[in-house]
């Protein structure tokens, strides 16, 4: 579905009138602020009191206390911040205090969305990106819904086996290096979600990013060990004497000052995608795929470049409604599949519980199975949507668990990635508009390379295509044809911004997750948690987590997040359950409770939310 039929083009409803694009330069030289001038070209803007808070209570069951193992490592509450009126949660409390900055303008959850977006490109340099892309879903007050495919793309001159080496194996170069970075469609998808639905000038809305470029910001704990353990790749490229001066990372409490990127989002300001894709800074991108050896991005790729709309992936799970985002990104189908064969297979056994777990990780198992094997661009390939998210279909797939035994991968589908290092936002207005946005580089810093020029990594993403079918990449993710490379193609992704609606169809929940296939299993244990085990958020975003995607065919657990009698019962039935010490998934949610929201970054990172 095109932007230009997309229901709603109106912006988003916000305290004041919009005025025409023509006017902006008036205002901006002094004109009066009240004094607005519509042209036919105008089109009508709701105005709307910031809702009441009295009538946030969702309508949902109470909340039950939860209860974890004494060894789990989150055993301690932590209470997440709580506002009345508007709320946002990132992996950065620097970039979730600029949405709020926006909000406090008068702003609507669009724009401090994609505030948030160009404020992560700086306070996150591993993650918040310029030089990558990602997804948003948008679900207004008024009961309208979008949502945003700004996925990269490979360039025009990708071939299907380009990292295959002489040997038949795949080479690194689809990880480091400048051949590893897609088309990057960030600012892209930003800027339209801004240019369809935002109220205030893109200039106000950058302008938190642009502060904390120029001005600089104390570096904190998080960002000083995210350096010290990327030190290696960032000291392949030019540019690593920025994060690593003198040879070591920056000092906890140093100032990260970035005047390239400064100028940078200033170009973006004044003059929209256009200076991103075809201006000073595409001749900086194409310079750095020339001076870092072997890149194939051209100023071509980038003013070809255009985010996509795409209708929501609307779904129900026992009374409540998901939206979510339908493919390129496969998280929003996988998720979907899930919890139908959850809902299919009967009510939810407690927390914990071997059964419980039994059946959820099987359902994964399926799940990821059509994930991998059925997904890819709906630009590129056919893509069964309607099978794959049919209630019927996941009946089918219910009735192949067994009770108490695990059913090996081989034997669902005979001879049957994305990186860990994305970032989400949730972002819930004073309206009562609601934004849900995953945005990723791929790797940590991405394929290492800095645009020395402008200021920001590329991304690796092209390693989440099947570089070669049918074998494991280094997730163990089997993936086919239908996620093969080609020219102009949006890899397979498992980000999954999600919004999630009461029984009475209000909104209840905005989250999404990084950590690669892992954001699947985390954004739906999160929302499993608040509807099946009842738990509020601070519980639904600290209970231990597990991981199933089908192949290779075993069971990641959380450790110490599990009794270990249920951990001998799972193996028992069958399962190969391992422990691991890392997390599974970084989750940032919103959550509307009663007279408010509440916000929430995962405890297992760094992060924070506000709200007013």
């Amino acid at each position: 579905m095109s932007a230009d039929t997309l229901p709603g083009r109106r912006p988003l409803p916000r305290a004041t009138a919009r005025p025409c694009p023509e006017v902006v330069p008036l205002l901006a030289r002094g004109v009066a602020a009240g004094l607005l001038f519509f042209s036919a070209a105008c089109r009508p803007v709701d105005t709307r009191s910031p809702l009441d808070p009295a009538r946030l209570e969702p309508a949902i069951p109470a909340r039950v206390a939860a209860r974890f193992p004494d060894g789990w490592r989150f055993s301690m509450r932590r209470e997440p911040v709580f506002a009345p009126h508007a709320m946002v949660a990132s992996n950065s409390k620097l970039a979730s205090d600029a949405g709020v900055e926006i909000l406090r303008q008068g702003g609507n959850a669009v724009d401090a969305a994609v505030a948030v977006g160009f404020a992560l490109a700086v306070t996150l340099p591993e993650a918040g990106n310029l030089g990558g892309g990602g997804y948003m879903v948008i679900r207004l007050a008024d009961g309208r819904t979008a949502a945003l495919d700004y996925r990269e793309k490979a360039p025009r001159a990708a071939t299907r086996d380009m990292y295959i080496g002489p040997d038949g194996n795949v080479t690194s170069a689809s990880l480091v290096g400048p051949l590893a970075s897609g088309v990057p469609g960030a600012v892209a998808g930003m800027a339209e979600a801004h240019r369809k639905y935002g109220s205030l000038p893109l200039a106000i809305v950058i302008g938190p990013a642009i502060r904390l470029a120029a001005d600089g910001f104390a570096v904190d704990a998080a960002l000083n060990s995210s350096l010290a353990g990327s030190a290696t790749l960032l000291r392949k490229f030019a540019g690593a004497a920025r994060f690593l001066p003198g040879g070591a990372p920056l000092a906890v409490g140093a100032r990260l000052v970035q005047p390239e990127l400064a100028e940078t989002l200033r170009l973006i300001a004044q003059g929209g995608a256009d200076a991103f894709y075809k201006g000073r800074i595409a001749d900086d991108i194409v310079s750095e795929m020339r001076l870092s050896g072997g890149g194939i991005i051209t100023k071509r790729d980038l003013a070809d470049y255009r985010a996509a709309w795409r209708t929501p992936l609307r779904g129900t799970y026992r009374g409540y409604t998901l939206l979510t985002m339908p493919p390129s990104s496969s998280g929003g189908v996988t998720i979907s599949e899930t919890l139908n064969i959850l809902e299919a297979h009967g009510s939810s056994a407690s927390f914990g519980n071997a059964n419980q777990m039994h059946v959820l990780a099987s359902a994964y198992q399926r799940a990821f199975l059509d994930r991998n094997s059925k997904l890819g661009d709906p630009d590129f390939v056919s893509v069964p949507l309607s099978q794959l998210t049919s209630k019927d279909y996941a009946k089918g797939l219910a009735r192949t668990i067994g009770a108490g035994r695990s059913t090996p991968t081989v034997s669902l589908v005979p001879g049957a990635a994305e990186r860990s290092h994305t970032t989400h936002y949730s972002v819930v207005d004073q309206f009562g508009n609601a934004v849900a946005t995953t945005t990723t580089i791929n790797d940590l810093y991405g394929s290492g390379v800095y645009v020395r020029g402008a200021g920001f990594f590329l991304n690796d993403e092209m390693d989440d295509f099947a570089a070669k079918p049918g074998t494991p990449n280094q997730f163990g993710l089997v993936q086919g044809e239908q996620n093969a490379i080609a020219p102009g193609k949006r890899m397979l992704s498992a980000m999954a911004p999600t919004i999630v609606l009461d029984p009475a169809g209000e909104f209840l929940l905005a989250t999404g997750a990084r950590g690669g296939p892992r954001i699947i299993t985390s954004t739906s244990q999160v929302i499993l948690n608040i509807i099946d085990h009842r738990m509020d958020l601070s519980d639904a975003m600290r209970a231990p987590r597990l991981h199933h995607q089908s192949l290779p065919d075993s069971l990641r657990l959380e450790a110490g997040g599990f009794a270990p009698s249920v951990i001998a019962r799972l193996r028992a039935m069958g399962y190969a359950a391992y422990e691991s010490t890392g997390g599974i998934g970084l989750t940032s949610s919103v959550m509307r409770v009663r007279g408010g929201y509440q916000g929430m970054d995962d405890p297992r990172s760094s992060g924070g939310a506000t709200g007013f």
